[in-house]
């Protein structure tokens, strides 16, 4: 098997700048420098996001990768005009944008890293291969807990698969630092096109919920089978807090501290409303641990 090669690739926006910063930071510090970070931003940010020159941080824009008939209602928060839809959530837009990588990246292997994450100790991107299979996170049936809107997500997914619907406990594939192939993106597109009759962008345009995750996952899991070169995992590698309330200096001391080995990043959901400033500081100490 040949080396494969990564890249990062993160979705962002204004409001998550100052995270995205420490993100980028993080993986200068930690990351393998040949490892490119693809930072993705609504065109309105780029200069914003400009700021960040960390050695292989690369910004893209949204509308860049987003087909030309697709155009951002400035007046209308959250929805895009489609020529072929009329109006598109911005929910959908955000998944068509990871989806999409496959068509303006060529790395083989995509680790997608949301704005709020942190990476903390140094990685070796091989510890995603084991037998020359790629990591996929899968959280088996009996222990995932899925909320009725993730049960729609799985809806969603299978029609565009052509897929029988399937009945609860179903898989979970949805968590951070999630590592995809660019190889099956590509089968992926063609399949959804197979079944619809018509572009795979065009095609979940059409639906209301959509997890990006979730496709990818089903997608694997179902059609490509033991063909889809990844292997499960179901062990998080990153610790994290999804609660919206604001952790005390105290918390977040405690809560860095609980991290383990193999958590290799830490995630502090911006619904927390916790500015940067408050732990910046306890990233970069992880720095000076290692140096």
């Amino acid at each position: 098997m040949q080396p494969l090669d990564f890249c990062i690739v993160t979705p962002s926006y204004a409001p998550d700048f100052e995270r995205c910063r420490l993100l980028a930071w993080s993986l200068e510090a930690f990351a393998p420098a040949s490892v490119k970070h693809y930072i993705i931003v609504p065109q309105r940010d780029l200069s914003l996001f400009r700021q960040i020159k960390q050695r292989n941080t690369e910004i893209i824009t949204v509308e860049s990768i987003l087909p030309a008939w697709i155009q951002r209602l400035p007046l209308l928060k959250g929805w895009w005009l489609s020529f072929k839809h009329v109006l598109v959530r911005g929910w959908i837009i955000q998944q068509i944008i990871k989806l999409s990588t496959a068509e303006f990246l060529r790395e083989d292997i995509f680790i997608f890293a949301d704005s709020d994450v942190a990476f903390i100790r140094p990685f070796d991107l091989n510890n995603f291969v084991s037998n020359s299979k790629v990591r996929l996170f899968r959280v088996p049936a009996h222990i995932a807990t899925q909320q009725r809107i993730g049960e729609k997500w799985h809806q969603t997914a299978h029609h565009l698969l052509g897929l029988p619907e399937i009945n609860p406990p179903l898989p979970g594939y949805i968590g951070q630092i999630i590592s995809w192939q660019r190889d099956n993106l590509l089968k992926l597109y063609n399949h959804i096109e197979t079944v619809a009759r018509r572009g795979w962008i065009e095609t979940v345009c059409r639906h209301w919920h959509l997890s990006e995750y979730i496709l990818y996952g089903i997608f694997v899991e179902h059609i490509l089978q033991e063909n889809c070169g990844h292997y499960y995992d179901s062990k998080p590698i990153c610790h994290e807090y999804w609660l919206t309330e604001e952790m005390s200096d105290e918390a977040l001391q405690d809560f860095f501290a609980s991290h383990i080995p193999e958590e290799i990043a830490v995630m502090i959901s911006a619904k927390a409303k916790i500015g940067v400033q408050k732990y910046e500081n306890l990233v970069k100490k992880f720095h000076s641990n290692f140096q």
